[in-house]
Parts: C-alpha cells; sequence; structure tokens
C-alpha cells in the first residue's frame, strides 16, 4: 500500500549531463514565527503550506543542518479522520483540479509543480480512494522527477503509481512500467531507508502474487519493522495479507491484520485505517464467522459521511454477494451492475472479474448458467484477470457441461488441471475454482477428477465457498463434497454431507444454497432408496419448490433427473429429466431448457422417447420393438423357440478385435497428445464394446446363440434410433449432438445423459 507519506528534507543533487550547469534553487527566507509554525506543523504530524516547506528545507540546507534531517512534511492523506474538520488542506492538490483537468496549479519552479504533483496524488490515493486519478498524477509526477533528477521523487512517485492493492497493473506493458519504475528507484535510495523499505515490500508481493507465495514479502514485512517507519510497516502488512488468501492460510492473516489496526493507528493515515478494518471484514467473512455482518457495518459507517472510493467498491462488491445470499436474485443484478460502473470509474482492475463472479453466482442459482457460455468464453482469456483467478474457467467448465457441449467442458477442465491439479495456487478464488470442477466432473461423470477434489476440499468442510476478497458465495463447502460424493456413487456420506450442507448454509443466511442443498440430499435420499428415503426426499423437493419459487430458482441439471416425487397439493407427480420428450398429436415435442423441438412421428422417436422417460436404465431391443406390454409375447422370450444361430459369426468377431485394437492404439496416441476429450471418447467406445462383447459371451468366452427375433431387433432398433437422430441433429444439431453422445444401441439400449 504505497503512499506519499514522507519527503525527505535532503537537496536533491542534479546529475551531471553534457553542457549543463548546477541548478540552484533559491527560495525567500523564512522568518522565526514562520520557522516555529513549520516546526508545529511538522511535530503534529499536520500539513505544511507548500511555500512554507520549500523554504524550510533550503534553509535547512542554507543553515547547514545535515541533508538527512528528518522533515517529515504530511500530505493531506496523513491525517487523522477526526482532525479532517479542523485542518485546512493547503495543498495544491485540493486546488488543481480545475473544470476536472488534472493540471495543478502553476508555480515558478519545476519542484514547485513536482510537489504539488505528488501532494495531489496523494490526497487522490489516501483520501479519496480514487485509484485511475491517483495514477493520472504519480505518473506526471515521476516523468517530471525523472527529468529533474530528483531521486527521492521519483522513488515516492513510483510507489504511488504502483496503487493500493497487489497487482494494479494486470497489463504485460503497465506491469513491466511499474517494475521498470520500481527497482530503478530502488537503486536510487538510501538502502535502509523507509523508502527501500517501501519498495522492496511492494516488488516482493507482486513477485509472490503471481507465483501463489508469501515467503519474500513476509521478509520485508521484518525490515520494516527494524527500520521503524510505521508507513513502510503499514504498507508491507497489508501487502503481506494479499499473499495469503488461501483457506489454509487463515492462522497467517490474523496477527497480520491485528498488527495493521495497531500501525494505522500510528500512521494516522485515512487509507490504512480503512484497508485493515477492509481485510478484518474480509477474513471474518471467508472464515463463515457470524460477526463478519457486524465488522462490514463498522466499515460501513467509518466511510459514510467521507467516502472513499477503492474501499467503498469492495464494500459494494460484498453488498451484492449479500444481496444473492438473502435471495433477492433481481435486486443483487442491478446492484452488481451497479458496482461494476462504479469499479470502472474507479480505475480499480477487479470490477470486470468481480462482475463475472456475481453473474456466475446468480446464473448458478437461476438454474441457467448455461446462458453464460458466450459471455466466459470471453472473459476466461481477459487480462484484466489476476494471474491466479482460475474460478472462471472452472465457471466455464459447469456452463458448458450443463449446455451439453461436453467437448468445452472436458477441454476447460483439462485446461484448468494442466500437469497435476496440486499446481493450482490455493489462493482467494481456490475454493471457488474447485467447486466449479466439482459440479462439471459431475455432470460429466468424471470420477477421477471428483475423487481428487473431493480429498482437496475435505479439510475446509467448515467453511463457506467464497470468491477473492469476499464478494462471492456459494454456500458451505459441505455441498460440494456432497456434489463429489454423488459423482463417486457414495450416496450415504453424499446424504450426510447435504444435511451438515443445509444447516451450514442456514448459518450463512445463504437461503439459494439452502435450497440448492435440499435438492441434493432428496436426490442422494432417491438414489439411496431406502425404507424411509422416498418420503423424505420427496418432502426435502417440497421445500425446494416453496423456496425456489419465491427466489426464482431452477433445480440443477442433474437433480432433475432423479425421477422423484414432487408434493403438489397431496399428489405426487414424476418430475422431468433434463430432456423431455412428449407426444403432441402426430409429432414429438423435445424440450431441454428454452430449447424446444417437433419431429414427426415414427419408430427411431417413439424407441427414442421410451429411453428418455427412463434415464440410466437399459431397455432390450426386443422390448422396445415390441412395445409396452407385449415383450412377453415375443418369440424371442426365454420360452421362445432359439436359432443355431451364434450372435456373432467370425467375421463379427474380427471386427471387434480389430476395433478394439484400434482404440487401445488411439487412447494411447490421445493421452501422449494430451488430447483429454478425443481420448474420452475412445474410452467409452472400448468400454461399450467390451459390455456387448459379455453380453453374447458365456462360461470360458464361448458365443451365446440368440433367438432370430433378438436380433432382428436389435438391428431394427438400431437403424430406427439412428435415422431419427439424424433428423434430429438437421433440426437442432445441439439436441441431435446431446442425444449422439448419450444414446446407447444394441442388444439393450439405454439413454445416459452425463
Amino acid at each position: 500500500m504505497p503512499a506519499v507519506a514522507r519527503i525527505t528534507a535532503r537537496v536533491t543533487r542534479p546529475r551531471a549531463t553534457s553542457g549543463s550547469k548546477k541548478r540552484t534553487i533559491h527560495a525567500p527566507p523564512l522568518s522565526a514565527m514562520q520557522d516555529r509554525r513549520v516546526a508545529t506543523l511538522l511535530a503534529s504530524s499536520q500539513v505544511v503550506p507548500p511555500h512554507l516547506w520549500f523554504a524550510h528545507r533550503h534553509s535547512l540546507r542554507d543553515h547547514g543542518r545535515p541533508e538527512g534531517a528528518a522533515m517529515n512534511a504530511r500530505v493531506p492523506a496523513t491525517l487523522p479522520s477526526p482532525d479532517l474538520g479542523r485542518v485546512a488542506l493547503v495543498s495544491v492538490a485540493h486546488t488543481a483540479r480545475p473544470s476536472g483537468q488534472h493540471q495543478p496549479a502553476g508555480s515558478a519552479t519545476a519542484e514547485s509543480r513536482l510537489q504539488s504533483l505528488l501532494l495531489a496524488g496523494a490526497h487522490a490515493l489516501y483520501m479519496e480512494g480514487n485509484l485511475q486519478e491517483s495514477r493520472d498524477w504519480f505518473d506526471r509526477a515521476y516523468r517530471l522527477a525523472e527529468n529533474e533528477h530528483d531521486d527521492v521523487a521519483q522513488a515516492i512517485a513510483a510507489i504511488g503509481f504502483s496503487g493500493l492493492w497487489v497487482h494494479e497493473h494486470r497489463s504485460a506493458t503497465a506491469a513491466a512500467l511499474t517494475e521498470l519504475r520500481l527497482n530503478k528507484a530502488l537503486s536510487i535510495v538510501e538502502p535502509e531507508s523507509a523508502l527501500s523499505a517501501r519498495i522492496e515490500a511492494r516488488l516482493a508481493a507482486e513477485a509472490d502474487y503471481q507465483e501463489g507465495g508469501f515467503e519474500r514479502v513476509f521478509t520485508t514485512v521484518e525490515k520494516a519493522r527494524r527500520n521503524g517507519d510505521p508507513l513502510a510497516l503499514a504498507e508491507a502488512l497489508s501487502l503481506a495479507h494479499h499473499c495469503v488468501m488461501g483457506p489454509h492460510q487463515a492462522p497467517l492473516r490474523a496477527p497480520i491484520v491485528r498488527e495493521l489496526i495497531q500501525t494505522s493507528l500510528r500512521t494516522r493515515r485515512r487509507s490504512d485505517i480503512l484497508v485493515s478494518l477492509l481485510w478484518r471484514t474480509t477474513n471474518l467473512f471467508l472464515a463463515g464467522d457470524p460477526h463478519a455482518e457486524r465488522s462490514l457495518q463498522d466499515l460501513r459507517t467509518q466511510i459514510q459521511d467521507q467516502g472513499h472510493a477503492a474501499v467503498g467498491f469492495v464494500v459494494k462488491a460484498m453488498d451484492v454477494m449479500r444481496t444473492i445470499r438473502a435471495g433477492d436474485l433481481d435486486r443483487a443484478a442491478q446492484r452488481a451492475a451497479a458496482c461494476a460502473q462504479d469499479g470502472q470509474s474507479v480505475g480499480d482492475v477487479d470490477a470486470t472479474g468481480w462482475y463475472g463472479a456475481h453473474m456466475i453466482a446468480l446464473h448458478w442459482y437461476r438454474g441457467d448458467i448455461d446462458q453464460l457460455v458466450p459471455s466466459l468464453l470471453e472473459l476466461v482469456n481477459s487480462p484484466t484477470l489476476s494471474p491466479v483467478d482460475n474460478s472462471h474457467l472452472a465457471a466455464l467448465a459447469v456452463a458448458a457441461a450443463t449446455a451439453g457441449d461436453d467437448r468445452l467442458a472436458r477441454g476447460s477442465l483439462a485446461r484448468l488441471e494442466g500437469g497435476g491439479w496440486s499446481g493450482l495456487p490455493m489462493t482467494s478464488s481456490w475454493m471457488a475454482t474447485m467447486y466449479g470442477v466439482i459440479e462439471s466432473a459431475h455432470l460429466l461423470g468424471d470420477e477421477r477428477i471428483a475423487e481428487y477434489a473431493y480429498a482437496a476440499l475435505l479439510p475446509f468442510r467448515r467453511l463457506p465457498i467464497m470468491a477473492s476478497m469476499g464478494v462471492a458465495c456459494f454456500g458451505s463447502v459441505e455441498h460440494a463434497l456432497g456434489v463429489a460424493s454423488l459423482t463417486l456413487g457414495e450416496v450415504d456420506r453424499a446424504a450426510a454431507h447435504f444435511e451438515a450442507a443445509i444447516h451450514g448454509n442456514q448459518s450463512l443466511q445463504h437461503w439459494p444454497a439452502a435450497a440448492l442443498s435440499r435438492m441434493r440430499l432428496a436426490e442422494a435420499l432417491w438414489l439411496r432408496d431406502g425404507p424411509a428415503d422416498r418420503v423424505d426426499a420427496e418432502r426435502e423437493i417440497a421445500a425446494f419448490h416453496q423456496e425456489a419459487e419465491r427466489m426464482g430458482m431452477q433445480p440443477p441439471a442433474s437433480a432433475a433427473r432423479i425421477g422423484t416425487a414432487r408434493l403438489d397439493g397431496g399428489r405426487a407427480e414424476r418430475l422431468p429429466p433434463p430432456l423431455q420428450c412428449t407426444r403432441s398429436g402426430l409429432h414429438w415435442e423435445l424440450r431441454t431448457g428454452e430449447r424446444t423441438i417437433l419431429m414427426e412421428d415414427s419408430k427411431g422417436m417413439s424407441y427414442l422417447a421410451s429411453l428418455i422417460a427412463n434415464p440410466g436404465f437399459e431397455i432390450p431391443a426386443a422390448e422396445l420393438a415390441a412395445g409396452p406390454g407385449f415383450a412377453d409375447q415375443m418369440p424371442n422370450s426365454s420360452t421362445g423357440p432359439s436359432s443355431a444361430q451364434p450372435l456373432l459369426d467370425e467375421a463379427a468377431k474380427r471386427a471387434y478385435r480389430q476395433r478394439l485394437l484400434d482404440l487401445d492404439a488411439a487412447i494411447a496416441e490421445f493421452e501422449q497428445l494430451n488430447d483429454v476429450v478425443r481420448a474420452e471418447r475412445a474410452r467409452d467406445e472400448r468400454s461399450w464394446l467390451i459390455e456387448e462383447l459379455e453380453a453374447v459371451t458365456g462360461l470360458g468366452g464361448r458365443i451365446r446363440r440368440f433367438t432370430d427375433g433378438a436380433e432382428r431387433a436389435r438391428i431394427s432398433v438400431g437403424k430406427a434410433i439412428r435415422r431419427a437422430l439424424t433428423q434430429i441433429e438437421a433440426t437442432d444439431p445441439v439436441i441431435g449432438n446431446h442425444l449422439r453422445s448419450n444414446v446407447r444401441t444394441g442388444m439393450r439400449c439405454c439413454y445416459l445423459p452425463r
């Protein structure tokens, strides 16, 4: 948290250049009364008017005092809040804004202009919290200081240009410029000075933050303590806090905040006090502490009378999160848009990413996150995102899987995994990222990923899933553990996690998350199918719909396919699967989300309707061909006459074996190329072929023989379904691709939505 806190009294010597002479600045001498006035202002850490500051500075030099004598001339930002009404801000920063132009009041000397620019930047950053305006002031100050060879001013401007938070400059050129200026400033200031400590803390924090570490910045905190300068220590502490935002680092954050609050009382700089209270509030939200709301109200009170744009933006982002928790999703959407606009105006680079987090939470609980696929495709590659924030990519995987785009979903997960899941930095967005990984793995049926994510999140089961500085919340970690357990088939464990999640989300007063946990619990109970589980599932579904109707929520796609009952006026009715197929006169209506198509009646559509109505169940092709109620009359039943014809002839066996060999080779090649999507498809086909072979072989691998009717049914049903799929793809490629990927034909047919 860089600041213009004190300007050293030594006169910077101009560097010798060809044909240049030493610059001499003359200032009118101070009277004894003026000298006493400056001394009083310095002692009380109040503002020194620029004309007195310059005169006193040169008076020190002219009277032979040491150049390193401490001046401690404070800029407006260093005043304690209670004194703001009493102390006049006699700085050019206060008067240099005619018609919104960034032009300090004119002065006869470059040094006076430089002082004006530094004061203006300090006022904008530490008093008003306007990040963009302060960057403009400090950028101009740095350029002027560099031209005038003023080392101290260059260092102060470089620190101010870095901003209030870590990694404010996200583009490659802006980040490189910031680092270049800081390194140059570090090379020209006294090695053991307070300025040196502040610059080293900033450089260390920027490096640690991008690598997910904290060791270097913690070392600079120790150096700032030894230096004894409260401003250097306050900035180092806040920067260090940025680098320990992971869920496992809470024990490191607590003492930092305590010391930062104490140090801010020593600096008497308003921004230090506000930022220390903000970090305290953030930590309480990340921990799910019931006193987080109280701390937020305390912070809001501090900025109510005199705003601070940067801190105020974070507070507004937290308010959006709280509005989503309250279940007022429409109002939250309005607040999110207004918050993003405020963030853009103040120059906070996180405005785009945080708005994305708000939209992800809103659409997730509304049940239409698939609508965000186009926006997320653009957002995940935005240079404004933090280099250690992967939550938007995880959200893209969820949105794509929900929309039925398995290729994009698996590709997003593969991009996240990289060389291994353990390589993901455990930062403030890590838990939100892992929750997205778990939800997308559940939709894709990926047990490997679900198993890893479950083990990774388990130690944090008592925490809420928060993003960044508490700007988005996705409920209790217990809920994510329950979803992973469902993916792994651990329904007893899933039910226990969801029961704990309901309690945890109620404690957070996160009503959309609590309702969603109820629906997931119903899913687990339905799958467990114990003596009282169906009744309990119906009760949870009734509770979900009662809450969801009020908040405008829809059940998740995977939970909607449980096929359980909904209580409606005492009468139970089946919940529709994610893809519905219903008869409409001479047509079949296929509906999923907002997509609806009409297909002409055909045998293939009739077979598909039966499969879609029974997701996850294998239906013999003979039963599909016979139609409901006629399976026992088919000649291929167990009592019917048999044929001596084998289920597979020699040519078919050779073709199966060759195809399996081809698939094995293809899987090895795809894995070598790290082509996760095509490798997974090849594995799916290989598994299906093996299942088909197992279905037609008996003991010792001997080929079974089939009845003529069963074989005819397999061939005719398969052809009819494939013709229907081709027609559906021509009408709606999305629905057609979904069915093509999830319908299996053969001796047994099934619809396995993922």
